[in-house]
């Protein structure tokens, strides 16, 4: 299948690997994130669709979603990447500021690109399209310190389900993937040692970012009659399986 996909946080790491897959893989692709300068380096001279947007503001949501409706007509994709980190601490050292600025882009980003594509999707004709969202290990098992982190990708599976539901009578499918311990700029610590559940600090395995695009690319070319709720892909021995 080839077909139309917008991808949010394309600028870099997993949404950049992502929308490289996608491009040659002969997809039509929309380039989502807040530099233009990032997403013109990951598009090359693909002619990849470039929308600078911040996925936590409504309006400039709703823009990204309006050309796209104006430039391809419809939509078949939309990868619901995009998300951020905060400093690791205990919750009563994490500044407010800290969890607000996560949150409008790890939930409220995720909620407004979903609502808009969902919105497209069941108007169009033929109607229909995949929402894929990127959870992430964290929407199964916390990691130290990850208060603001761990509750926006379990919110993150709140959506994926009630998406899931609510898309079946619009033609709508609605997936997840969780994804561990992918290399890139956002998880290069895991290669210098991270803190564990028993207060040691370890060095923990990475795989290489381009399966996690695999997999997205595998999910998005499934017929809408078929879906994936909830995929794991991981480094296979990082500490996620298993007791301590």
């Amino acid at each position: 299948m080839n077909g139309h996909i917008l991808i949010t946080g394309a600028g870099s790491g997993i949404g950049r690997a992502t929308a490289r897959a996608f491009l040659a893989a002969g997809w039509q692709v929309a380039l989502v994130g807040r530099r233009r300068d990032a997403l013109e380096e990951t598009a090359g001279d693909s002619g990849a669709l470039i929308l600078p947007a911040d996925v936590g503001d409504p309006a400039e949501v709703e823009a990204v979603f309006a050309a796209v409706a104006r430039d391809w007509g419809r939509l078949d994709v939309l990868f619901n990447n995009a998300g951020i980190l905060v400093k690791a601490a205990p919750i009563d050292e994490i500044p407010v500021e800290d969890w607000l600025r996560l949150e409008r882009v790890n939930i409220t980003g995720m909620f407004l690109c979903a609502r808009a594509a969902f919105g497209l999707m069941r108007r169009q004709t033929p109607q229909g399209g995949r929402i894929i969202n990127n959870g992430s290990i964290s929407a199964h098992a916390p990691r130290p310190g990850s208060a603001p982190y761990t509750t926006s990708k379990h919110a993150v599976t709140g959506l994926t389900k009630t998406l899931a539901l609510d898309g079946r009578r619009f033609d709508i499918a609605c997936g997840q993937i969780d994804i561990g311990n992918a290399l890139t700029e956002m998880a290069a610590a895991f290669t210098k040692g991270v803190p564990q559940a028993d207060g040691s600090v370890k060095v923990e395995p990475v795989m290489d970012v381009s399966h996690v695009a695999e997999a997205v690319l595998h999910m998005a070319n499934l017929p809408l009659s078929t879906n994936i709720p909830f995929l794991t892909i991981m480094a296979r021995d990082m500490p996620f399986v298993g007791r301590g």
